[in-house]
């Protein structure tokens, strides 16, 4: 076997052997570093996607390799027929620095959201009876791909083909609680919802919305579950995009940057909820393991405690204004929104040609919906790097004013 693989033969290699579920960018990366990434012919990269919102503390984080190499080093794996430290440590971390009492480990952000629908079910079931099932998730919203998970998405591209989808599940509009007060009967157990709309284009929303929502959930014993996979973990400038807005959800899901690339999951809740989940209930062999609970509770740890959920909320404020200034410059941006690091640029045209152009340029960026550019850098992203992006999509976007389509 050649270890000496160029990007062509890796990327042919890649067409030979591996289901083609992904519509992937033309290069290999081999390496990182910070906010860098390098291919295997040795060309440099900035990255502003960041693994999708996963990598906070960046490349070959120091934390996290320091943490990896520790702990494999002392227990990988036991199975969750076993109390283990890491685990355990973890699980007091989260619950000290957020709403919740309880913590569920698993792999991956949409099993966190199959332990949340479980959850919110059995609750449901023991306190009011088995007519008592349905969720109401939004339009435009992605909480998975798993069946339960993409039956609770609400974008008919990423369900088509594979009905017949679960039963149980209803939708409202994001950001009009009326369509939400509609279709709330007797038959819901529970509102999902993302409190920042990521792969739906970054949608954020209107002041009070998640208030009213708060509000309606409790006055009809409904419960309100936080889809925080993408905007949690400090992304937004707290570390829970909920907190901006006074509100706390009954359940709230997180992975993505709580492993910094490791895969991890988490299913938090309030006490009240714990009861319904008992021995036997819910489970998997994987989640919460030894070695990535390590290496999540040293990243939790360095986002809480080095300034870098700071960092993002400073660097999100001056990115998004040097975005606004682009804004004005042309007039074929409708608008940038988002908070932190979690930005959308909405274009009246499509994105692909910006996203591609960037990345000739070395720039990682990628598109949310058709128009919709989408920034999420690690959170330790510095002036000079925002700069460098800034910059780029400004020569970018004055090659596209000059096409005639325009």
């Amino acid at each position: 076997m050649n270890d000496d693989l160029q990007n062509d033969s890796i990327m042919s290699l890649a067409d030979r052997y591996m289901f083609q579920t992904y519509g992937r960018f033309p290069v290999a990366l081999i390496r990182g570093e910070g906010c860098r990434v390098w291919d295997e012919e040795g060309n440099e990269y900035l990255d502003f996607v960041g693994g999708i919102a996963v990598c906070a503390l960046g490349h070959s984080s120091p934390v996290v390799s320091r943490a990896l190499e520790e702990q494999s080093k002392r227990l990988v794996h036991v199975s969750n027929l076993y109390y283990t430290k890491p685990q355990v440590e973890l699980a007091k971390l989260l619950v000290e620095n957020s709403f919740a009492d309880r913590v569920f480990f698993c792999n991956s952000g949409a099993e966190a959201n199959e332990a949340a629908i479980k959850l919110a079910r059995r609750y449901a079931n023991e306190k009011f009876g088995p007519d008592r099932h349905m969720i109401i998730s939004m339009d435009n919203s992605f909480h998975g791909r798993t069946m339960a998970t993409l039956s609770a998405t609400g974008q008919t591209k990423i369900q088509f083909g594979f009905d017949p989808l679960l039963q149980g599940f209803r939708f409202a509009s994001f950001n009009d609680v009326k369509s939400l007060d509609e279709i709330m009967d007797d038959s819901v157990c529970a509102v999902i919802l993302e409190p920042i709309q990521g792969e739906g284009g970054v949608v954020c929303p209107d002041s009070g919305y998640l208030k009213e929502v708060r509000n309606l959930c409790t006055e009809r014993e409904v419960l309100l579950i936080f889809d925080e996979v993408q905007v949690g973990m400090g992304r937004t400038g707290r570390p829970f995009a909920h907190e901006h807005y006074g509100v706390t959800p009954d359940i709230m899901t997180l992975a993505k940057a709580l492993g910094n690339g490791l895969p991890i999951g988490a299913m938090l809740s309030t006490e009240k909820l714990s009861p319904a989940f008992g021995p036997g209930s819910h489970a998997t062999t994987f989640g919460g393991t030894p070695l990535v609970t390590a290496v999540s509770k040293a990243v939790v740890q360095s986002l809480l405690e080095d300034g870098w959920i700071e960092n993002a909320k400073t660097m999100g404020q001056y990115f998004k204004g040097q975005l606004d200034e682009l804004v004005r410059r042309y007039d074929f941006i409708k608008e940038v929104r988002g908070m932190g690091l979690i930005l959308g640029m909405e274009l009246k045209v499509p994105g692909a040609p910006v996203v591609e152009a960037c990345l000739r340029e070395g720039f990682l960026i990628n598109c949310a919906q058709e128009n919709v550019l989408r920034f999420l850098p690690p959170l330790i992203v510095q002036k000079g790097e925002v700069d460098l992006l800034v910059e780029a999509l400004d020569r970018i976007l004055g090659e596209l004013k000059t096409d005639e389509e325009i």
